[in-house]
């Protein structure tokens, strides 16, 4: 085997190990999907536990985006939005994905791990790729009456998103939220551990944006670039702004763009 490049020897040991041991599982066929949801779900857990603070705890509502909106979502609702996330996941979800895996070559893993630098340019790449794939479809789903009631509509009945609602949209818009995220990564050509990286960053930004909660540890406080929960639940209440998933850039060049102060300014 070749040497390892010198600056990344976590990385190289962490691959060689997921290779050996895990080499069925990552050429799976219902990886993608079963990764999507799995992930979704455990990332939503700390959320689930907020909300369920919230209902007792003043000092945890006080960290919703909209603190005088009512209490958090009840466990049932939680509990009936998960069931229906798994059903379109079972349903729709992971059979498409599985043959369109079985439709395309498998895959040839390389030897070698990236460095560090690598990953993070990478993942940082592909994160760029799909804010914008998703900022022209959403815009889309918006402007096309037809796809908006066919498809993205399902995912508005949320005017006030949880985290786990972040997937509670119809089977064509989260097979097409799989396949835009799969997309990106191929566009990028990145390594397979970047990949990985890219789709559980991706889950946990979808999360954060739907979770309801402005907290101080937030990743839109530590970046700016990033909207949060706050450009979403405005998104989410107003229909026409805050198009892009994550990174502010695109609104702000198109003029869709509204600032979280705004919409709370509406909303009292």
């Amino acid at each position: 085997m070749l040497n390892p490049p010198s600056e990344a020897p976590v990385l190289q040991g962490l691959w060689e190990a997921v290779q050996a041991g895990q080499r069925e599982v990552l050429l799976s066929p219902y990886l993608p999907a079963s990764y999507a949801f799995l992930t979704h779900v455990l990332l939503c857990t700390p959320f689930l536990a907020l909300d369920a603070l919230g209902s007792v705890c003043q000092r945890v509502r006080s960290w919703r985006v909209s603190a005088g909106s009512g209490p958090p979502p009840s466990l049932r609702r939680w509990g009936e939005c998960f069931l229906r996330v798994l059903s379109r996941y079972l349903s729709s979800v992971l059979p498409a994905t599985a043959l369109l895996h079985a439709l395309c070559r498998p895959a040839v893993f390389p030897l070698l791990a990236p460095s560090c630098w690598e990953l993070c340019v990478e993942v940082f790449a592909c994160l760029l790729v799909f804010d914008t794939l998703f900022f022209i479809c959403h815009v889309a789903m918006h402007r096309v009456p037809w796809l908006y009631r066919r498809i993205h509509r399902h995912h508005h009945r949320h005017h006030l998103p949880f985290a786990l609602a972040a997937q509670d949209s119809s089977s064509l818009e989260l097979l097409s939220l799989l396949l835009l995220a799969l997309s990106s990564s191929w566009l990028v050509g990145c390594h397979p551990l970047s990949e990985a990286v890219f789709h559980l960053l991706n889950s946990w930004l979808a999360v954060e944006d739907h979770c309801g909660y402005d907290l101080p540890w937030a990743l839109h406080r530590l970046l700016p670039c990033l909207g949060g929960a706050p450009c979403h639940q405005a998104h989410h209440a107003l229909h026409n702004v805050n198009y892009a998933p994550y990174f502010t850039h695109w609104d702000l060049l198109f003029g869709t763009y509204c600032a979280p102060e705004r919409y709370l300014r509406k909303e009292r």
